[in-house]
């Protein structure tokens, strides 16, 4: 399976105070914690400007997608995921795959 995920907090943390006001409203560090837990799950992945993809079985992507939920949830009060998922038994390698044969039919 291949499982392209979006997590990002929003809201503040419980018990934290209001931040002065800013013009910086990245999420890029608890995006941060994400990818590192996607990264240190040994799983092949790819991340871009909008999607982490893994590439697995279904409950090893999903609990790598859970706990990355979970450690951006340590940054706001709710947690906005977006998920989508190409499910095709007997394959793998297809984070690369897919992409091969794209470049060969375009070339060809």
């Amino acid at each position: 399976m291949l499982l392209a995920f979006s997590v990002a907090p929003s809201g503040r943390p419980a018990g934290a105070a209001a931040a002065p006001e800013s013009d910086d409203a990245s999420v890029h560090h608890a995006v941060a914690e994400a990818v590192r837990i996607v990264r240190e799950s040994g799983l092949p992945n790819r991340t871009d400007s909008m999607f982490t993809t893994i590439e697995g079985e279904w409950d090893e992507v999903f609990d790598v997608v859970k706990r990355a939920t979970e450690a951006v949830g340590r940054f706001g009060s709710r947690v906005s995921l977006v998920i989508k998922a190409d499910i095709r038994p007997g394959y793998n390698g297809e984070l690369t795959g897919k992409l091969d044969r794209l470049e060969q039919a375009l070339d060809g």
